[in-house]
Parts: structure tokens; C-alpha cells; sequence
């Protein structure tokens, strides 16, 4: 990995720890906290690039729908989900959570 995605990719996993439990981070909001706005895919990759066993919490990260990004059912997504519930993120009927109650800005924080 070229030395300028490795920094990016260390910036996003700072933001993404940071997350408190129950709460929910958008893609595009962690890319905007690590200071790459409209980069919401690196994101998306810069999670795929963890090791197995991290602590960062790649859980709390969902889509601008208020959705787990992961094919529904399969045991990835049943993994996030149950931590989310976990840590008492609800979801509604639909499968989306809240936004307006459980989304974290990093910007705000």
C-alpha cells in the first residue's frame, strides 16, 4: 500500500475509533473527519483493510440510508447487527436505524 493510502487509511481508522458505543457513524461523515470529504468509498476500504481481530469498532459504521452496508443475512451482517443491538442501537421494522437519534459527527464531537 503506497505511503499516502496507509495515512489515509490510519486517519479514517482514528476517526472510526472513535466512535462512542451506541452511536453510528455515516461513511461519508468518517471521511469527512479524517479530512477526506466526498471519500466515503476509501472508507468502505480502508475497513475492509483491517485485521481480523482489531479493536477499532468497524461496526458503528453504516450507509447514508441509516443501513449495515453488508449483504443482508450474511454472518458479516448478522455480526454488526447483533454488536449494534448490543451496545442498544435500535432498529426500526425496515432495518434502518435512526440517524437522528444514534448518528455520531465526528465534527461535533
Amino acid at each position: 500500500m503506497p505511503a499516502r493510502e496507509a495515512g489515509n487509511s490510519e486517519r479514517i481508522w482514528q476517526v472510526v475509533a472513535a466512535i462512542p458505543p451506541g452511536h453510528v457513524a455515516t461513511y461519508g461523515a468518517i471521511a469527512r473527519g479524517a479530512g477526506l470529504p466526498g471519500a466515503a468509498r476509501r472508507v468502505g476500504a480502508a475497513l475492509r483493510g483491517l485485521p481480523a481481530a482489531t479493536r477499532i469498532p468497524w461496526h458503528r459504521v453504516i450507509n447514508a440510508r441509516g443501513r449495515l452496508s453488508l449483504p443482508e443475512g450474511s454472518d458479516a451482517w448478522r455480526l454488526q447487527r447483533t454488536r449494534l443491538q448490543a451496545e442498544g442501537v435500535e432498529f426500526r421494522a425496515n432495518g434502518s436505524i435512526d440517524l437522528g437519534r444514534f448518528h455520531w459527527d465526528p465534527g461535533q464531537a
